[in-house]
């Protein structure tokens, strides 16, 4: 394992390992250029993922544990997905550059967390990113964001929907989030609403895809409307076996997406990567704690989408039956995609995110004393 030279680390329980798994392929294409290993500190995490990768999957659950692997290991750049608090135990290793690539890319207050002075390098995708750091972290060395895309959206995973003839709406809720300032679900306040006006709408099929840890939920109310949202589409889909409503509670939501027409979900990652991906099909934001004057100010996709609140929900029908046939945001939302994504196309997210891994592999190796003769050191702080 000395070759490696890229660690992806991992340092949560299994249900969180979906903020690395939208990773690994990305990760499987870095390998091609620097060995990657994957360093986990749970062995459920660790089972899970050696079924999902054919990356070399490492365990070290104790804190001398990986100090010891990371002696042995000779890696020049750690890549973290997420702000676990073990985080800052592999951060204690000042021989290699530390990376915090995210999960996503969203509005949510978590994004732009005070734990990003603790990388050498945030790899963000675009400029609303960049925005959201500057306005929320006091100090912030902006020096440190890399503007990467979000390399994901490159990806063109197989199909999870079987083809249909009828319109698509897609609901998609985040989950309820670790603490209160964090929470954007709509499906304990807006869910079964949305989903009744969905359904009433002629000739569409609703696909519900919520978010993994949804599925898993403590919370009382998200649990109550989660289990009511399924009870809804089942018994829709017995009326109308022809319809096709469907719910989609495992797999890739980047696997849905490219075959909805329209999508409702909440300020979380997926609106941005339908943003994305399906720039041209109407979308609609939820507003679940009525706070629209915030919504607009801190969550600027939400210019470009209706918004679905408590006052609103009970005409989603109608609004999405007009969406559907007339897109009065479309030229707003080519204008808020440019300002999440940049310019970027097709497969070039990728090929950032490749190139300035490489530019810290080479830059690490510069640092310590390790670079071959003439070897500049290419940077990627700019």
């Amino acid at each position: 394992m000395n070759d490696v030279h890229v660690i992806a680390y991992f340092a949560d329980d299994p249900t969180r390992t979906y903020q690395l798994v939208q990773w690994l392929d990305v990760l499987a294409l870095l390998d091609q250029q620097h060995p990657v290993a994957v360093v986990v500190r749970d062995s459920g995490s660790a089972d899970l993922l050696r079924r999902r990768t054919g990356l070399p999957v490492l365990l070290a659950v104790e804190f001398p544990e990986l100090t010891a692997l990371y002696e042995e290991l000779d890696a020049k750049v750690v890549l973290y997905c997420n702000n676990s608090m073990l985080n800052f135990q592999s951060l204690l290793d000042g021989r290699r550059l530390h990376v915090h690539i995210n999960h996503g890319e969203s509005d949510k207050q978590s994004m732009a967390s005070n734990n990003a002075k603790a990388y050498d390098r945030v790899f963000v995708a675009g400029e609303a990113a960049v925005q959201r750091h500057v306005s929320g972290l006091l100090e912030l060395d902006t020096r440190k964001l890399v503007r990467t895309g979000r390399p994901q959206l490159d990806l063109r995973p197989a199909p999870l929907l079987a083809p249909s003839t009828r319109r698509t709406v897609l609901y998609a809720p985040t989950w309820e989030g670790d603490a209160d300032y964090n929470d954007y679900t709509s499906l304990d306040v807006l869910g079964t609403r949305i989903v009744e006006q969905v359904l009433g709408v002629p000739d569409v099929r609703l696909v519900y895809k919520p978010h993994p840890k949804i599925v898993t939920s403590t919370t009382p109310a998200v649990r109550e409307a989660h289990l009511e949202v399924l009870r809804l589409v089942a018994e829709a889909g017995e009326r109308d076996p022809e319809a096709g409503h469907a719910q989609v509670l495992r797999g890739d939501i980047l696997a849905v997406i490219p075959d909805c027409d329209a999508m409702v979900t909440d300020v979380s990652s997926v609106g941005l990567d339908w943003l994305y991906l399906r720039t041209e099909r109407p979308i609609f934001l939820t507003d679940p704690h009525g706070d629209g004057e915030r919504l607009r100010r801190e969550v600027p996709v939400s210019r470009c989408a209706d918004v679905v609140d408590d006052a609103t929900v009970d005409g989603l029908g109608a609004l999405l039956t007009t969406r559907l046939e007339r897109d009065e945001h479309h030229l707003a939302r080519m204008a808020m995609r440019h300002h999440y994504f940049d310019d970027l196309q097709v497969g070039e997210s990728t090929r950032r995110f490749l190139e300035s891994v490489s530019a810290l592999v080479v830059r690490r190796d510069l640092l310590v004393g390790e670079a071959p003769v003439g070897d500049l050191g290419a940077d990627v702080i700019a």
